[in-house]
């Protein structure tokens, strides 16, 4: 092909490829949400999808792909066309500590992925079944050294955020209790509530209504600052142990190769949403941290997530995790 050639056919594509971008979307979309229904992913995943359905003017579903801490679902968004109908509502595990627990992983969480938008973060609250002697986190502590052999802990998975949360706040007690694997944080409580699991640590939506209700207690928030909705459940600085810091990120995400045009465009819808009065209620009720509108663009994601990559490589990798 000659020169002219294949700046004509370059040219060409280029014009295609902002046609298509300024006629996005023409048909309805996927959101991909990697655990089960019912947790704090898959409502932040459907708050997203009624955003884009609403401000894009085309149906936007959530599809729930649950399995191995949510890579299962992050490596079918990874690989498909990117044409921005196939998104996923990613998370600090599936896009930044992913690598870390799997190792023949089936894509990279960085390179495979464009950043659309930052929507919240939610910050973890440690939630122990309602028969564990402690009342706070020293107590848990204790109790959990005590009882290092018999004690068990649920998670959504390895490398899920409930996962990483309670290896942080492991690693920092210094135990190493039986980890108890499910498709997502909703069957984790089911267990706490039965009683065959102990503790886990979870976004504080998941165990908020058993929390409410005594059926569960309630013993750190891993943040620096208290949660209004638990306001009377103290942090994990103000508890003597910041590191147990562990306020996930949920974004959207796009397959990699997704065009620019269409990459802002569904930035602009989600940050839209994200104005709205209505949303913001509903993600504060989820004892979520909404971003502020300079943090959620797809440049300000990016950053984020290469922050996020190095500092959790930094904790867990030296652990042996």
């Amino acid at each position: 092909m000659t020169k002219k050639c294949m700046a004509a056919a370059l040219m060409l594509l280029a014009g295609l490829t902002g046609a298509q971008a300024q006629d996005f979307p023409t048909k309805g979309g996927t959101v991909i949400v990697p655990f089960a229904a019912g947790g704090p992913a898959d409502i932040t995943g459907r708050i997203v999808a009624d955003i884009l359905s609403r401000h894009l003017g085309q149906s936007f579903v959530v599809e729930n792909v649950v399995g191995a801490g949510g890579t299962v679902g992050a490596t079918r968004a990874a690989r498909a066309n990117p044409d921005g109908y196939t998104l996923i509502s990613g998370h600090m595990g599936t896009h930044a500590a992913a690598h870390l627990f799997y190792p023949n992983l089936g894509y990279d969480p960085e390179k495979d992925f464009a950043p659309v938008g930052l929507i919240a973060e939610q910050p973890e609250l440690l939630a122990v079944r309602k028969e564990i002697p402690a009342n706070n986190l020293k107590e848990f502590v204790a109790w959990a050294k005590a009882n290092e052999s018999k004690v068990n802990m649920g998670h959504a998975g390895v490398g899920s955020v409930s996962y990483i949360g309670c290896l942080l706040l492991n690693n920092a007690i210094g135990i190493k209790p039986t980890l108890v694997p499910f498709t997502g944080t909703a069957p984790v409580m089911n267990a706490i509530l039965a009683g065959t699991v102990d503790y886990d640590c979870d976004p504080i939506l998941g165990p908020l209504p058993h929390v409410r209700a005594g059926t569960v207690k309630a013993l750190a928030i891993a943040s620096k600052k208290r949660s209004p909705l638990l306001p009377d459940v103290p942090t994990s600085y103000e508890q003597g142990l910041p590191e147990f810091d562990c306020a996930p990120f949920y974004a959207l995400f796009a397959p990699k190769g997704t065009p620019q045009a269409v990459v802002d465009k569904l930035a602009a819808a989600l940050a839209k949403g994200l104005d709205e009065p209505a949303v913001q209620k509903r993600l504060a009720d989820l004892g979520a941290e909404i971003a502020e509108p300079a943090r959620r663009g797809p440049k300000a994601l990016g950053e984020l997530q290469r922050k996020e990559i190095a500092r959790l490589t930094a904790l867990l990798k030296p652990a042996g995790k």
